[in-house]
């Protein structure tokens, strides 16, 4: 059986619609698993929404509104068409609300129940509503008197419950060895150094449910009380693909063609969660740790998190409706290095708009057809060589291949996009136009035409990951779907290989690729 290239982003928390630090996440997820798909693997990307705890109950009861009747409204009318907007291609949408998910989970904590790993304790502390996270005294702030969320800047409150506890801190050692082992377990590394200098300072115990409110899934051998929202949300990675089933049934097929994932996404603000509670549950069960944790960081807003509760969460229609949507997606992932934090910026978008699509690709796509057109009747010449450029683009393979499977997204675009400059100079050059006017040049001339069109070529499957609904259609307009077939199908082991777009193929103008913004007046 092949195991599949398994990726998950994190479950979003539905007391609101998503903002673009939500797609940001979303959207490298989906350009990390539509180049592994392109390399010729098999994938599973899972994305979905966390949808029990206090601030979900609680932002609900603020509308009038039941919470499953809150949170069936925002995943159908907020999240599901984001993601559809954004074209992103996740093969599945995990709520936890489902019964495919409560159910596993509660088979999962009664396995840990009965193998000795819960018991019964009283939790008094501070705990943040905002981050539904029991929160330790040193993680706290002052503001005007009050202890506060770091994150949130909002006052905690102070929980007193009669609880159900996991044995966390008999894992600390074993976690250590884990990430001392194996350090691409956590990344970037300054995330892994955190997790590691955490673990060093001892880990206590974890309250796995809550005893005064209703809103989650009810501990199996004590109904009074629901599953801790963080210990119910994690188990989302694995009764997606069918934790706890039999091994000869669906589910536990599925499971051991995916787990372990081998990328987990998230934010670092949950980095915690994810590289010390989940793996230890894991461990717990005796089942495979994840392989890779990354924790990218912050989108920030005039210095400040992006955030519903701050007023700084920008919808990401707010700017795919100036930008369009494939902009959206290769700006983020190529103005901010992802793992560390970034600030948008519209004139910064609306700059590298400007510079590297509309003139560096765009540009380039549009003179290359209207050529081809004018000086070869639209018809592809036949097939040629430069030695220069075909280099170029071994390089920009082999370098974006390493850099996007790492996790680096900048570095990955910038590889392909100096392909691009290359291209650019290439006809800049040549002067393609010049060439035209005297008929003896004209086999040199449809030389220059033919490299510049196989570039683009080259270009449309490196940046499909990225841009695929743009690529697609630079992909008709070489004609090369009816030659080579879908672009999806094209595998990037084989993109250096020069000469694939066969001479006489129809190259056809097509709309502008990124058309000029409108300015507001």
């Amino acid at each position: 059986m092949t195991k599949s290239f398994y990726l998950t982003t994190p479950i979003y928390y539905v007391n609101d619609a998503p903002h673009i630090g939500h797609a940001y996440t979303t959207v490298a997820g989906d350009v990390l698993t539509r180049w592994h798909r392109q390399k010729g693997e098999s994938v599973w990307f899972l994305t979905g929404t966390d949808e029990h705890g206090q601030k979900v109950m609680r932002t609900a009861e603020e509308n009038k509104t039941a919470p499953q009747a809150w949170v069936d409204r925002l995943v159908q009318d907020a999240w599901k068409p984001n993601w559809a907007n954004l074209n992103i291609a996740n093969d599945d949408f995990i709520r936890t609300t489902e019964t495919r998910h409560t159910q596993r989970v509660q088979a999962f904590l009664q396995s840990l129940k009965d193998s000795g790993h819960i018991y019964a304790g009283k939790y008094e502390g501070p705990y943040c509503i905002g981050c539904e996270e029991f929160k330790l005294p040193g993680d706290l702030i002052d503001i005007d008197g009050q202890k506060c969320c770091p994150i949130h800047s909002k006052p905690i409150e102070l929980v007193n419950e009669n609880n159900w506890f996991f044995k966390l801190s008999a894992f600390t050692d074993q976690l250590l060895d884990h990430y001392r082992t194996n350090p691409d377990a956590c990344q970037p590394e300054s995330a892994r150094n955190e997790v590691v200098s955490f673990l060093e300072g001892g880990v206590s115990d974890l309250s796995i449910s809550r005893s005064t409110f209703d809103w989650g899934i009810p501990v199996p051998w004590d109904t009074d009380q629901v599953v801790y929202v963080w210990f119910d949300a994690l188990l989302n990675y694995a009764t997606a693909v069918g934790l706890t089933d039999a091994p000869e049934s669906a589910g536990g097929k599925k499971f051991a063609s995916t787990w372990p994932a081998d990328v987990h996404l998230v934010g670092k603000d949950i980095l915690r969660f994810h590289a010390v509670i989940w793996p230890a549950m894991l461990m717990a069960a005796g089942i495979d740790v994840p392989k890779k944790v990354f924790a990218h960081g912050w989108l920030l807003v005039g210095g400040e998190k992006m955030s519903k509760s701050k007023l700084t969460g920008i919808a990401p229609k707010d700017i795919t409706d100036h930008f369009g949507v494939d902009a959206f997606r290769y700006y983020f992932l190529r103005a901010i290095p992802f793992g560390t934090d970034g600030s948008f910026s519209w004139e910064d978008m609306s700059a590298r708009y400007t510079s590297e699509l509309a003139n560096d690709f765009g540009n380039l796509a549009s003179r290359s057809a209207a050529m081809i057109e004018k000086y070869c009747a639209g018809v592809l010449p036949a097939a040629s060589h430069d030695a220069d450029l075909e280099a170029a683009l071994k390089t920009a393979v082999d370098k974006a291949d390493v850099a996007i499977c790492a996790l680096d997204f900048q570095g990955g675009i910038l590889a392909i996009m100096d392909f691009c400059k290359k291209v650019n100079g290439y006809v800049t050059e040549k002067e393609p136009w010049i060439l035209a006017k005297d008929p003896a040049n004209q086999a040199v001339l449809e030389g220059v035409l033919y490299n510049t069109a196989e570039s683009l070529r080259a270009l449309a499957v490196l940046l499909h990951p990225v841009m695929p609904a743009t690529c697609e259609i630079l992909w008709q307009s070489l004609g090369a779907q009816g030659s080579l077939g879908d672009l999806s199908a094209q595998k990037i082991s084989d993109v250096a290989t020069w000469g694939q777009l066969p001479a006489g193929s129809l190259v056809t103008k097509s709309p502008v690729l990124f058309p000029r913004l409108e300015t507001s007046a």
